[in-house]
């Protein structure tokens, strides 16, 4: 995370848990830094204006007037349903932690009401899924965006294990499971990777030259493929 990214991402979680306080030792864990930088962090937030305030003491702590940074967010209640339900269907995906982010920030931009009411309706609805699935390594939402070559270990449905450097092409999703295309170095060729049986991803930082997949390359036998984003 860049310290822009930290920057932003301290101020959505101290308005996401205002009018509460957050301690520093809390936030630098939550951001897997030192006490001290989010010390400095804070200093700056404050210099540059941002409505942040700190009690001394064991109890004390940060918090900030949510009222006072961004104006509510014009989200109809059909629409800030919709987003929970899409992020909320990400929870074992390897994208569940920008999800959960993307949550709290959407909660922290809408009023209170709209939160609560929101909230109410999100409890009618729930998902089923088939009991005994993990959830995927989070490294691998980073797989496409850092554009890097992934060392994994695996194991098959069979429950053989195998380690195997891999190129990210994409993900498809089917219910709850996601699956990372990638060229496969080991099988030289295109295979399509379960994510909740990636036991571990370690980028390698090798960027990988540039490959195209075609839907007939993936073979898959039944169903359709659906863009996320309608053409």
């Amino acid at each position: 995370m860049t310290r822009t990214d930290r920057l932003y991402a301290l101020v959505e979680e101290l308005r996401a848990a205002a009018p509460n306080r957050r301690s520093a030792r809390w936030l630098a864990d939550r951001f897997e830094v030192s006490a001290r930088t989010v010390e400095r962090d804070i200093g700056a937030l404050q210099a540059a204006g941002v409505p942040i305030w700190a009690d001394a003491g064991r109890t004390g702590g940060y918090t900030i007037d949510a009222g006072h940074t961004l104006p509510p967010l014009g989200l109809t209640m059909d629409e800030a349903l919709a987003v929970t339900i899409g992020l909320g269907q990400l929870a074992r995906s390897p994208f569940r932690e920008g999800a959960l982010s993307a949550s709290r920030k959407i909660s922290a931009v809408l009023s209170a009401d709209d939160v609560r009411r929101t909230a109410l309706l999100a409890q009618r609805i729930q998902l089923l899924e088939d009991a005994g699935h993990g959830n995927a390594p989070a490294v691998l939402a980073r797989a496409l965006r850092e554009n890097s070559v992934l060392r994994i270990r695996y194991r098959d449905a069979d429950g053989r294990e195998s380690s195997r450097e891999i190129e990210p092409l994409g993900y498809i999703g089917k219910g709850q499971d996601w699956y990372l295309v990638s060229w496969c170095r080991l099988r030289d060729g295109i295979r399509a990777f379960r994510g909740d049986r990636v036991l571990e991803a370690v980028p390698t930082g090798e960027h990988p030259p540039v490959r195209t997949v075609r839907a007939e390359d993936l073979a898959i036998p039944f169903g359709e493929l659906r863009p996320i984003v309608p053409e």
